[in-house]
Parts: structure tokens; sequence; C-alpha cells
């Protein structure tokens, strides 16, 4: 592959990456890993987790992805709910019986409208 391609699929992960929040939840887990590392040193296992994950010690960095979390879901638009109109209203269609079925002649009958006579005597096949 070229560099070219190389760097546009990147750019591509990278958006959709991005468009889910995929960097809120790597900084999330940097925040988590480096609490829990520092709960380690101070408590055993089961309460460093359980201090790391209940949501009442938070440390600098979750409080700062939190404050940012909120701020950009309040700059975003408020999403407007619009009626999906697919179909027309629907329209009332008449029949109306004709007066009078008739059988119309063709005018000229089928083969007359030959540009040129057919061949008679017909050809010999080349095989006979």
């Amino acid at each position: 592959m070229t560099v070219l391609t190389r760097l546009s699929k990147l750019a591509i992960v990278v958006a959709l990456a991005s468009s889910i929040g995929l960097p809120w939840a790597l900084l999330q887990s940097l925040a988590w890993t480096t609490m829990l590392a520092d709960n380690l040193r101070t408590s055993a296992l089961l309460d460093a987790v359980q201090r790391t994950f209940d949501g009442k010690h938070p440390c600098v960095l979750c409080k700062a992805i939190s404050n940012a979390k909120k701020s950009q879901s309040k700059s975003e638009l408020p999403p407007q709910l619009k009626k999906l109109e697919l179909f027309n209203p629907p329209a009332r269609i008449f029949f109306i019986p004709a007066a009078h079925f008739g059988f119309v002649r063709a005018a000229n009958p089928p083969g007359s409208s030959l540009a040129y006579p057919p061949l008679l005597p017909p050809p010999r096949s080349i095989s006979a």
C-alpha cells in the first residue's frame, strides 16, 4: 500500500474513534489505572479496587473529564425531532365504467404491410 492510502485509512479510523467518544474512554481508563495504582500503595487490593470504582473518591483527572464531557454536551445543538413523511397523502382513485366495449378491427391484417412480397417459389436449400 502506498503512504497516501495508509494515511487516509488512519484518518478514517481516528475520525470514527473520536466520533464515538474513544478519547474520553481512553482518558478515563488512564485515570482509573492511575487511581488504582495510587490506592494500592496505601491499601489492600480489594479495598483499592472498591475505592477506585465507587465514584465517591474521584481524582483530579476524573473531575476534569467529567467537566469536559458536560461542557461538550452543552455546546452541541439539541436534536430537532421532525416528522418523517415518506409518502404523499393517499389520493382517491375512481374507476369509471366504459359505456361501450366493442371490438376494433385492425386496419391492415397481419403481414399485409410487408415492404416486399415473399419470394415465389421458396428458395432451395443449399444442402439438397
